[in-house]
């Protein structure tokens, strides 16, 4: 476990990374030279450690050079997500204090950012031009890509997805040593079962997200090679373990679940996938039944892992482990777990409460003292917001999110069991489950179930269909008053669903959602 520059200096025609489908690829030498010249194009525009810089960047090559480049002149650097409003990058921007905003010009908003007020940023456009913007390529053409003198290490200071409001930066303490010095978030990384320098990981995901760019970061550190899809797609995805020999791989819930859903032929045709030793699978509980079909296809190679950006606790799990404890996101190996409930009272061992770790590491969400305080107990145990419960053994099982769970007459109803439970349906691709206000009891249960375009559905015989299968089978207080079909839901870019927005558009238009929907 090292560096990516001393990779570089060692073999510096070795691959980095690829991108896919594009082809485009990445040795360590035009990861490090490219660094380089990033570093050289900030410096001057006074740029100095602990400043900030925003890059909305899709997956890239550039992408890289640029994050590499900002972690060795000591700066905090910010991914911003590419599907961004403008008016969210633009918040971003001046909530993080950024000097510096790179913006590929290929990116939704890009066109949008002239109509807000970014006076004293520096401004730079990649692949395209933009209104009141540099271009990026026309800077780095005029510098060198040799080392800079007197490198500082940087990191990241990563922005939440902003799906239960604003995007809140997540920072941590600066690192101190020298910018090549082993990065300690990658302990234990070159341990993992086959990695090595030899190891070909793919990244699934953008890599603005904590997890992929994570991931990629360990990858590079130990020298092997991350295949980056450029966007996600499920056959493409397949094709690329088979295709470039793919050893590790991370990935979401929603994912698996698309993998599943691919032709038969598509499966049996893609090639040989033996060489894969280990995909990881975090961001949301994976449901019993489609993880139980995952291991059956690929065989116990299924590591799943519980974490957050601000990384003040995990859990893990294996695929044996899961299997003896199905449904459970595994023991903690990064601090201890305490189930909570709204008093801060802790909660015996079976009991339902809010999730927290015992830990050493320390954040805050960046200008917002309430959510930071929000989320640290009495005790000062911090909590990601999620609900759930620990067995005997110590293993954790999540129920919800804390800004998810309905209280319907009194009772905490958890969506995420209704959800799993309807995605159990072939016909449903996916589900969500919120509270609506109601005069009676609160809140009453809304579903909104994802079917296929192509099925030719009664939609109010499936509906209540659905409903009946609910009443039977979770009872009649986990059973949702309503169920409204469509054909498309409002994703995160990992293709996670965004329930905000999907909640907010249902409500805002008084209780139908159009998007796509059977009929319309």
């Amino acid at each position: 476990m090292t560096h990516p520059s001393i990779h570089a200096a060692q073999q510096p025609e070795k691959l980095a990374a690829v991108f896919v489908p594009s082809g485009v690829s990445l040795t360590y030498g035009a990861l490090d030279q490219g660094a380089n010249q990033a570093a050289r194009v900030l410096r001057p525009f006074g740029v100095v450690p602990g400043d900030g810089v925003v890059f909305c960047v899709d997956n890239s090559p550039e992408f890289l050079q640029i994050a590499w480049g900002c972690q060795r002149i000591g700066v905090r650097f910010t991914p911003a997500s590419t599907r961004l409003g403008a008016e969210d990058l633009h918040h971003i921007v001046r909530d993080s204090g950024a000097k510096v905003l790179i913006v590929s010009a290929r990116v939704e908003c890009a066109t949008k950012l002239s109509l807000y007020e970014l006076d004293g940023v520096r401004l730079l456009s990649l692949k395209g031009d933009l209104p009141g913007f540099v271009r990026w390529e026309g800077q780095i053409n005029q510098v060198e890509d040799t080392a800079i003198e007197n490198p500082t290490p940087g990191r990241e200071m990563m922005y939440s997805s902003g799906t239960t409001g604003r995007p809140k930066g997540v920072r941590k303490p600066m690192p101190t040593g020298k910018f090549d010095d082993p990065d300690s978030r990658n302990a234990g990384a070159d341990k993992r079962p086959g990695a090595g320098p030899d190891m070909v990981h793919l990244c699934t995901s953008p890599l603005y997200h904590a997890a992929p760019y994570r991931s990629v970061a360990a990858t590079l550190a130990i020298g092997g090679t991350s295949v980056v899809l450029e966007k996600f797609d499920a056959a493409l995805a397949l094709e690329c373990i088979a295709r470039f020999g793919v050893t590790h791989s991370v990935w979401v819930p929603t994912m698996f679940n698309r993998l599943l859903r691919l032709p038969s032929e598509v499966r049996d045709s893609v090639g040989d996938l033996s060489r894969h030793q280990a995909a990881y699978h975090g961001a949301a509980p994976c449901p019993v039944h489609i993880k139980e079909q995952m291991i059956g296809w690929w065989g116990p190679i299924m590591y799943e892992y519980y974490a957050g950006t601000e990384g003040i606790g995990a859990c893990a799990i294996d695929s044996q482990e899961w299997l003896q404890h199905k449904g459970s996101v595994g023991r903690a190996v990064d601090g201890i777990i305490h189930i909570l409930d709204a008093d801060d009272k802790e909660l015996p061992s079976g009991m339902t409460g809010l999730v927290f770790f015992e830990s050493t590491s320390t954040f805050e969400y960046f200008n917002d003292g309430a959510k930071t305080g929000r989320s640290k107990s009495r005790q000062g145990w911090w909590t990601y917001g999620d609900i759930g419960h620990v067995d005997e053994e110590g293993y954790l099982y999540l129920t919800d999110r804390r800004d998810f769970v309905i209280i319907s007459g009194g009772v905490n109803v958890y969506p995420q069991e209704i959800e799993d439970f309807l995605l159990r349906d072939s016909r449903v691709l996916d589900a969500a489950v919120f509270g609506v206000p109601d005069d009676e009891y609160g809140e009453a249960i809304q579903a909104i179930v994802q079917v296929s375009e192509q099925s030719a559905l009664d939609v109010n015989e499936l509906a209540q269909e659905l409903r009946a299968k609910c009443r039977e089978h979770l009872g009649p207080v986990k059973t949702p008053r309503n169920v409204q079909l469509v054909h498309d839901f409002p994703r995160l870019p990992t293709g996670k669903l965004h329930k905000k927005a999907l909640r907010d558009a249902f409500l805002a238009s008084s209780g139908t959602v159009a998007i796509g929907m059977p009929g319309s």
